[in-house]
């Protein structure tokens, strides 16, 4: 058990992360007694309070009771079942009810197991690292077909489903979403003089300086392609992107790579446009926001290079 914990640490990055929701606090106690030496444990005592938590922590596993006053277990579950951000986090349910319906109630809203009280530590940890097990290396190969191996980056497939579903998730919450389309300028040129696997090494290396500016788990960031990448920033608005934009172009010229056949700058520098758009306004789409982003880097380039553009769309519509 020891070396498979170890293993799912490897894999996590870190402990796994278990969410105890219980409105017990007894309860709490006695199953974060049997599981703090091997993961880390979150808690809370009410289904919204669960949901919460869930957003901001991503645990690995919830144990979720589910007599609770206010929401109960099987409601919460549901909930988490429809958030794109939580969805993906198995439940299993923790309760007193023993009969075959609530069972196969326990399983109808998304749950992966049940187990009864009162609770057996024994099989507790044993379910535990089960599903944990399942669940994170499941993730490990999910994230294999949607990386890109040049970069460590999402791909383009990944990147085309999250927009979709950021997207969205922003509609609901009638917040704005920004993108940041970015391209390394003159890098044909920097292939040409210093030979394709000195340019790998410097996609390499500038794609993991973009990511390393983005903190936020729902953040993405992406190879969009060649030598271009992208940054899906959900609940942004068009200030903040251009901030981290602007970050962004300071952090790779902070490198100093070379590029000796660089009309812009004797070192490697980026070309960003950015876009802003709120969900709910009229006219706004994923399709339109990216678009938005391509005209603003297109911009960017032509009037230079090495900077960031964010134009609204307005300016483009009365230039048309």
């Amino acid at each position: 058990m020891k070396r498979i914990l170890e293993e799912l640490s490897t894999l996590r990055g870190g402990r796994p992360r278990i969410l105890l929701c219980d409105d017990q606090p007894i309860n709490i106690r006695l199953v974060n007694a049997l599981l703090k030496g091997d993961y880390e444990i979150f808690m809370a005592t009410s289904g919204l309070q669960a949901i919460e938590l869930s957003e901001r922590v991503t645990p690995d596993l919830i144990l979720m009771d589910v007599n609770m006053p206010g929401l109960n277990g099987y409601d919460t579950c549901a909930r988490l079942k429809q958030n794109t951000l939580t969805l993906g986090i198995p439940v299993i349910f923790l309760t007193g009810l023993k009969s075959e319906e609530d069972e196969v109630k326990a399983f109808e809203v998304g749950g992966v197991d049940f187990i009864s009280k009162p609770i057996n530590g024994t099989v507790l940890k044993a379910r535990v690292l089960t599903h944990l097990t399942l669940t994170l290396q499941s993730d490990f190969y999910r994230n294999i077909a949607v990386t890109d191996s040049l970069t460590g980056l999402f791909n383009r497939r990944k990147f085309d489903s999250e927009l979709a579903e950021k997207w969205e998730l922003c509609k609901r919450s009638g917040q704005a979403m920004s993108l940041l389309l970015i391209d390394i300028d003159h890098f044909k040129q920097y292939n040409d003089h210093y030979g394709h696997q000195a340019g790998d090494h410097c996609l390499a290396e500038v794609a993991h300086t973009i990511r390393s500016n983005f903190h936020r788990s729902y953040d993405c960031v992406a190879r969009y392609g060649g030598e271009e990448f992208a940054c899906i920033l959900p609940m942004t608005g068009r200030e903040q992107a251009i901030r981290q934009a602007q970050e962004v172009c300071h952090s790779v010229a902070r490198l100093h790579l070379p590029h000796a056949r660089s009309d812009t700058s004797a070192w490697v520098s980026l070309s960003i446009g950015v876009a802003t758009m709120i969900a709910p306004d009229h006219n706004a789409s994923p399709v339109a926001l990216l678009a938005l982003a391509d005209k603003n880097l297109y911009a960017a380039k032509a009037n230079g290079r090495a900077q960031v553009f964010a134009a609204e769309l307005p300016l483009f519509n009365d230039a048309a």
